[in-house]
């Protein structure tokens, strides 16, 4: 009985896989950098936006959101009986925000952070519970704001202090393209899809050759395995592909746009181009970019252009963002938090040290008072100087 009733405590304090619980040194570091990202968006003309974390089913996937189904957690609200979830992703609130309540015919710069909701991890070791940062652009077709989103992206980085960054460019509109050219059928495009993403040649070979597509077509759908570099990229894209359909042509050009544009801004890491990356391919309509680091195997942010998004609320707008999990962000930071400091303030209700400690406070010192009964240090409290009373006045000591 007594091992039973040991495991049972054990077992209170664990908590689900894929959650953690954010300690005080984390949540201090995590909310700076928070507040730092912010204002950074900000500055660029981004507005901040709260959605709500649980809504009804049918809003919270409405249009893109569709494809989040698998990752929401459902459950029945018990005023109305209908069905709702939490959310797993704040980019399609973002876009409903403004589509049905902004409702501007300019465009329209959102930002957010904030907790989202995950059935299981989207890849290896990921966390069910991100705090996700993000940055959206409504209301601008053209690869410009793609570029903005990108440059954004990557001067949000540099602030976080994430060193060695490169970034992958894509354009969903290539394989999309190519895959109507060839007729592939839905099922036959989902296989192509996931050999690609796997970069899988036998397994791409293998299904075009059970398709009775033109050998041409085949054949650049292939090669797509083959198109992954620098920008030296396009140019051999643009002669590979050269029997492709228009909007090949113009997805090559939307992506040599988006990176000259980024490239000659100070601080820009290495660009490199995989026309057979295809992440978020039924999420996104064209431009897709990731950051890597290295030494960690996933994305530590992703964006793209995903245009049509608000059309499910009445009002469809050209879009684009990139969102990323901050607590991953706050791992992979070269930098540290100052460590904690405060000043210890003794327990007295002497008007004049009442005074200083709210003065002290509205100059953002962190004061601490000292409750009666303690036997802590002052620097178990986080504190490295002292209020002291010297010659009638209050005056504040360092602690030796």
């Amino acid at each position: 009985m007594a091992t039973t009733d040991k495991k049972a405590a054990r077992e209170r304090w664990l908590l689900p896989e894929g959650i953690e619980e954010i300690l005080p040194d984390e949540a201090r570091r995590l909310e700076s950098l928070r507040r730092r990202l912010l204002d950074l968006f900000a500055s660029w003309g981004y507005e901040l936006v709260m959605p709500p974390l649980i809504e009804y089913l049918e809003s919270l996937l409405t249009g893109t959101g569709r494809d989040l189904d698998l990752q929401t957690f459902k459950l029945t609200d018990q005023l109305t009986g209908r069905l709702m979830g939490v959310r797993p992703d704040m980019t399609p609130q973002a876009a409903r925000i403004d589509a049905h309540y902004l409702k501007r015919n300019a465009p329209v710069r959102l930002c957010y952070a904030g907790s989202v909701l995950r059935t299981r991890p989207d890849e290896f070791e990921g966390a069910r519970e991100p705090l996700q940062l993000g940055a959206e652009l409504f209301g601008h077709a053209g690869p410009e704001a793609d570029a903005e989103v990108l440059s954004l992206m990557i001067e949000a980085l540099r602030l976080a202090d994430i060193r060695e960054a490169h970034v992958d460019l894509g354009h969903i509109g290539v394989f999309r393209a190519l895959a109507t050219q060839a007729k592939l059928d839905n099922t036959a495009e989902a296989e192509l899809f996931s050999a690609l993403q796997r970069k899988a040649r036998n397994d791409v070979d293998s299904l075009l050759a059970e398709n009775d597509a033109p050998a041409a077509a085949k054949r650049m759908i292939a090669g797509l395995l083959d198109l992954c570099g620098g920008q030296e990229v396009l140019a051999q894209a643009r002669a590979q592909l050269k029997g492709a359909p228009a909007e090949v042509k113009q997805a090559l050009a939307e992506l040599d746009t988006v990176a000259t544009r980024v490239a000659h801004k100070p601080g820009t890491p290495a660009l490199y181009f995989d026309l057979a990356e295809l992440s978020g391919y039924r999420y996104y309509t064209g431009v897709v970019f990731s950051a890597f680091v290295p030494g960690h195997g996933r994305a530590i942010a992703r964006g793209g252009r995903y245009d049509g998004i608000g059309k499910a609320f009445g009002r469809e707008r050209a879009a684009t963002g990139f969102g990323a999990d901050l607590r991953q962000w706050l791992k992979l930071a070269d930098t540290t938090t100052a460590p904690l400091s405060g000043i210890l303030a003794p327990d007295s209700e002497d008007p004049d040290l009442l005074a200083e400690v709210a003065h002290l406070r509205t100059r953002g010192e962190r004061v601490v008072m000292w409750l009666p009964g303690e036997k802590c240090s002052a620097s178990e409290l986080g504190c490295d100087r002292v209020l002291a009373k010297k010659g009638g006045r209050w005056v504040i000591e360092t602690i030796k």
